[in-house]
């Protein structure tokens, strides 16, 4: 199925949030985590993560994870995932706890999208510091896209993790990862690419790209995505594709925010203070944007 169809597909299936002014959004996908091997590209920015994740939590965001949030292509066991990353999995467990989490599914964790493998793998976890299982994600619905209506305008913005209509990351996502698991994974230790990746070969990212944006210019759509790893922050007027990154950028992470009726693009990393003291800081790369400026270029278009 084309891209086209498999994103029109979400958007007329997804569930539908309504926020206004008041609402605030943190979207990051991309995250990757792993076992806390060699092979987990998410342990050396874990800190900058939990960190991230600790000021949404405190400042009243929802959190969105807009797929990929596992590493299940190259790890068979999500427990083995929890365990070594159980402080995050904590932090998100109180964001679900008080409703303000929601969580969808890419092409590396896929397998979420069958209601039996959230019900038995997602519903606790071992807790160390209290040495108790607690709850994780109990009764969680992992879907394929999720929609946020504009209260003030009936506006839509779409958010799914971009590898629909991806023929080896979506309709043989089986093959892909057992290319991953069994060839790709050791040879990525050679300097070997993996080229089923959109996010490690740059044709494919180009391809994948043109088209989401593609699709966004056709339905006048603002659509929200991963997938790629490479950010994306359009101005008004221009196609009204955003993508917010990843979480195993060298160094730093990055994120949307949607607050106050605004959206903005913003990283966190390691930073230094003037005294050359060491602190995990947020930077806005993109500026915030008015959604109503957004919104109103659409509304002129139709």
């Amino acid at each position: 199925m084309s891209t086209s169809k498999r994103l029109s597909h979400v958007l007329a299936t997804s569930k539908i949030i309504t926020f206004d002014e008041s609402s605030n959004f943190v979207i990051m996908s991309d995250c990757h985590r792993g076992n806390n091997s060699w092979g987990d590209n998410f342990s050396g920015n874990q800190n900058l993560y939990f960190a991230a994740l600790r000021y949404y939590y405190e400042n009243g965001f929802t959190y969105i994870e807009l797929g990929d949030g596992d590493e299940l292509w190259e790890n068979r066991s999500i427990q083995e995932v929890i365990s070594a990353h159980s402080d995050a999995f904590w932090l998100m467990s109180l964001f679900y706890r008080e409703k303000r989490f929601h969580m969808l599914y890419g092409n590396h964790d896929i397998v979420k999208k069958d209601p039996k493998f959230t019900q038995t793998k997602c519903h606790d976890f071992y807790c160390e510091s209290s040495n108790s299982r607690m709850a994780l994600f109990p009764g969680i619905k992992i879907t394929e896209g999720l929609i946020l209506r504009y209260r003030n305008t009936n506006n839509q913005i779409l958010l799914t993790h971009g590898h629909q209509g991806d023929f080896l990351n979506d309709t043989m996502w089986m093959v892909s990862r057992f290319l991953v698991r069994y060839l790709w994974r050791p040879l990525e230790l050679l300097g070997i690419k993996d080229p089923t990746s959109a996010a490690k070969n740059n044709v494919k990212k180009n391809s994948v790209e043109k088209k989401l944006i593609e699709w966004s210019n056709e339905k006048n759509q603002i659509l929200i995505c991963g997938h790629t790893h490479r950010p994306v922050f359009p101005q008004v007027g221009e196609p009204l594709y955003f993508n917010d990154g990843s979480c195993v950028h060298p160094r730093c992470i990055t994120a949307i925010e949607i607050r106050n009726g605004t959206i903005s693009l913003v990283k966190w990393a390691i930073m230094t203070k003037p005294d050359r003291v060491l602190f995990v800081g947020r930077k806005v790369l993109e500026t915030p944007v008015r959604l109503n400026d957004y919104f109103q270029s659409i509304n002129e278009k139709q």
